[in-house]
């Protein structure tokens, strides 16, 4: 019986079935708490209502069931005086929330059941949910395994970025070549956030700074900016799996301070009147806008001091609700800067505690590299920002003073530590000077941070070495690894529910939120029965995403053939292009013998290029170049097919992941961080081709070697080969096949309509081959060779299949969690428990 609630108006019984409409998890609550939401929330009967307001009334019931566990989590956190961590993100790939919030919350049995007797197909509602378009790729998506992880593990945690309006783009494909779109995710609003307009807060940019004597006789500094916007905070709760905690990702939404102007419009000048509202709405409309102009760079940078001067005022706003004094900061707050983006919250938070609070400087800086922690995700030198010191002191001139002073102190440092060596000043500077002045973001960050890590075990060690090797030998203690991982609930337990079940049924529950129980399977991978298992909910998984396919770009594909997949960002160091030579390389032997024998395969592609990379939207264009070429060739028919799939994105991953035979992670030795899609392959029992690059390396020893299709150069032999010298020519001479594959794009026979289009991608092969592509061809091709001998032996495929998934405990987002919160945050689990007292429902 619902709990008795006495409301002013003595409505008990009415209040009692609303409270048990809000909590209950029966099938008749549920039933009824849909109505209700159907009915008076979307203001809709079952005549008028669409399959879209049906998805809204799903959701809407499946958050009131959250929305405890948040108020009480954010009640504990309070009560405890806990350590908080806060995680600045540019990106939060977060995917569509309903069936993991469905799974967390415990309602994967009862909901179903409360819908099917409704009338409705469950698949249907949640198909109809857009994917949040916070995200490009693995960066942001990790942002998101790492939310649900610190839900998972109890820790006090914010996630804080940006609500852009329309995100990074929906990819479209015409005429083979990627054009963007405004990707509308939001058109029919968000249910699962909530908007917090009382506490907006100021954004400030540009003007100027002057000094001042405080009433103490202090010297001081006064920023007088120019303009400001508005910072408008949207919440989701992220709650955890198999516990009552929910953290907040708080997201920022770009408001103008003068909405209208009526006298310009009562004048007659009406674009005038919302100019400013349109130029600051501005910042948070897309994510990463195209930087090839200054005024593309002016808006990048204003996103980013953007969301971090709001979320650290918001950070001090919450401090300071329990604290007095600023001693205690860093024990109770720690920061965690996810790549180079938002490092300028090293300045921000000196700028509120030295100007805004009147903390003394020293003091300042000590809490400040106590609480912050930098992780670094590339190794790439386009990728380690840096701001022109005009732009930057022109949007931020106080930032800038700051980070002179920063500078002045820390170069001080540099040359008593080494005494005459001024080359490593210069190395080292925050500012760089040449070609001109410009501020060095990685450098901020490293000097602002107690910790400094990578996110597998190459790159880090690449990090010390190379990128940010003067450092190490400063702060050698600062430097620590955390390899990447991915939260199992997602990528396994939701995305591939055969396998999930079949595990479950072998191994017993419990493995979703301890990863590494999946040690229990390594020895049934010498069970034939658990082969067969797996091979069957291969091949189903695979008929589903063969329709899929079909559905998607009218493309039949044989299921029984082997799914080769390569998902990921467009980008050269990648190698995309890498996998169509070798395409091409098979197209062309059959074409010379039609009749020879070769293993079936689809080659899967799918990502988005950025709009301004010319060269990443031109491999774009050869993969659907060789795809037409390949499926309309009769000699090639039913043997190989290709495949791009547009508009690449967390909801197709989850279809991808559990269809897949083979996952190329064929990058550059030495240029991927990590990588994040390699576990999720394997995870799902795919087996991978790749190079010791990021974190194949770790796959690979954890895996075996015998049960990884390895090729390529070595990242040292990369680093040898390209600073002694590196002639793109000598592969191509000692190539016959490669020369094979290089003349047929160079002929037009790939774009009839336009026989020099290719031209740019052929004379950067040819020209410079920057990330070895030529170089690695022949190594790729034998592999690929060995790929399709180990396929022929079915049962020896699916025991490597059942040894990849065994050995994938190792990567799951909570180990990385735990020794982020162990060894960089110091922050311990808080136990949520709710008050059963008031637990409504049955």
């Amino acid at each position: 019986m619902a709990k008795t609630i006495v409301k002013p108006n003595g409505s008990e019984a009415r209040a009692g079935r609303l409270e048990d409409d809000r909590t209950g998890m029966s099938v008749e609550t549920l039933k009824h708490a849909f109505t209700d939401h159907l009915r008076y929330t979307l203001g809709k009967d079952d005549e008028s209502a669409t399959p879209l307001d049906r998805y809204l009334a799903l959701a809407y019931t499946i958050r009131d069931r959250i929305m405890r566990r948040w108020f009480r989590s954010q009640e504990t956190y309070y009560e405890k005086d806990a350590k908080r961590v806060y995680y600045l993100s540019a990106e939060f790939l977060m995917g569509r929330y309903t069936m993991n919030n469905i799974i967390n919350v415990e309602l994967e049995g009862k909901l179903p059941e409360a819908i099917k007797a409704l009338g409705m197909d469950m698949d249907v509602l949640l198909d109809c949910e857009p994917d949040a378009g916070l995200g490009n790729g693995g960066l942001g998506r990790l942002a998101a395994c790492f939310l649900d992880s610190m839900a998972a593990l109890r820790l006090p945690a914010y996630g804080y970025g940006i609500r852009y309006e329309f995100g990074i783009f929906e990819q479209q494909i015409r005429n083979g070549f990627q054009v963007e779109q405004p990707d509308r995710w939001l058109q029919y609003g968000n249910p699962w956030e909530i908007v917090r307009p009382e506490r907006v807060t100021p954004i400030y940019f540009g003007g100027r700074t002057e000094g001042y004597t405080d009433e103490h006789g202090a010297h001081r500094v006064r920023w007088i900016p120019a303009m400001s916007v508005l910072a408008v905070p949207y919440d989701t709760p992220i709650d955890g799996y198999d516990n009552d905690n929910a953290n907040t990702l708080r997201l920022w939404a770009a408001r103008a301070t003068k909405e209208f102007d009526f006298r310009e419009f009562d004048e007659g000048d009406y674009l005038r009147a919302v100019e400013q509202k349109n130029l600051s709405e501005n910042i948070s409309k897309v994510l990463y806008p195209n930087d090839n102009s200054v005024q593309g760079r002016e808006l990048r940078l204003k996103q980013q001091f953007f969301f971090v001067s709001a979320s650290l005022q918001d950070i001090i706003r919450r401090y300071v609700k329990v604290h007095q004094t600023f001693g205690a900061l860093s024990s109770k707050v720690a920061i965690q800067l996810n790549d180079t983006h938002p490092s300028v919250a090293v300045a921000e938070l000196m700028r509120l505690l030295v100007d805004q609070y009147k903390v003394p400087w020293d003091e300042a800086w000590e809490q400040t590299v106590a609480i912050m922690g930098y992780t670094n995700h590339t190794l790439l030198a386009e990728a380690l920002e840096t701001w022109p010191v005009d732009l930057f002191g022109s949007l931020l001139p106080r930032h800038l003073e700051i980070i002179y002073e920063i500078n002045r102190r820390f170069l001080e440092q540099v040359k008593t530590r080494f005494p005459g060596d001024d080359a490593r000043v210069q190395r080292m500077s925050i500012i760089g000077e040449h070609p001109n002045k410009h501020v060095r973001m990685a450098h901020l960050a490293t000097v602002g941070a107690h910790s400094i890590n990578g996110v597998a075990a190459l790159h880090t060690e690449l990090l010390k070495r190379d990128v940010l090797g003067d450092f190490y030998q400063m702060w050698p203690e600062r430097f620590n690894n955390k390899t990447n991982g991915v939260t199992p609930r997602r990528w396994l337990l939701m995305a591939n529910p055969r396998l999930a079940d079949e595990i479950t049924r072998r191994i017993g529950d419990g493995w979703a939120g301890d990863l590494d129980r999946l040690q229990k399977l390594a020895p049934l991978a010498d069970d034939p029965s658990f082969r067969q298992a797996l091979r069957q909910i291969k091949e189903a998984n695979k008929a589903d995403f063969a329709r899929y396919i079909k559905g998607t770009v009218d493309v039949d594909v044989d299921p029984h053939s082997m799914f080769d997949v390569q998902i990921k960002r467009l980008h050269e160091y990648k190698r995309q292009h890498l996998n169509v030579l070798h395409v091409l390389a098979r197209y062309l032997r059959l074409k010379r013998n039609p009749s020879l024998d070769v293993v079936p395969r689809t080659f899967i592609y799918s990502g988005k290029a950025a709009p301004g990379y010319f060269l990443a939207k031109l491999i774009i264009k050869l993969i659907t170049a060789t795809a037409k070429l390949v499926n309309n060739d009769r000699d090639v028919a039913g043997r190989y097919k290709v495949v791009f799939l547009p508009n690449y994105r967390v909801s197709m991953a989850e279809k991808i992941f559990p269809a897949s035979d083979l996952s190329e992670q064929i990058s550059t030795a030495g240029k991927e961080a990590s990588g994040t899609g390699n576990m999720k392959f394997a995870l799902n029992g795919a087996l991978t081709i790749g190079t010791l690059d990021g974190a194949n390396v770790e796959i690979r020893e954890q895996v075996g070697a015998d049960n990884f299709f390895l090729f390529g150069l070595r990242a040292e032999e990369v680093l040898g080969l390209t600073a002694h010298g590196y002639d793109p020519l000598e592969p191509v001479r000692n190539s016959e096949e490669l020369r094979g594959v290089i003349d047929l794009i160079g002929s037009g026979a790939l774009s009839p309509e336009d026989p020099g289009l290719f031209k740019p991608l052929l004379d950067n092969l040819l020209g410079r081959d920057p990330y070895l592509v030529l170089r690695d061809f022949d190594a790729y091709v034998r592999c690929q060779e060995e790929v399709d001998k180990a396929w022929r032996d079915v049962d020896g495929w699916y025991r490597k299949s059942a040894i990849n998934i065994a050995k994938m405990g190792f990567f799951s987002s909570d180990r990385t969690i735990r020794q982020y919160a162990e060894e960089i945050w110091q922050i311990k689990p808080v136990e949520v428990v709710l008050d059963k007292k008031n637990t409504f429902g049955p």
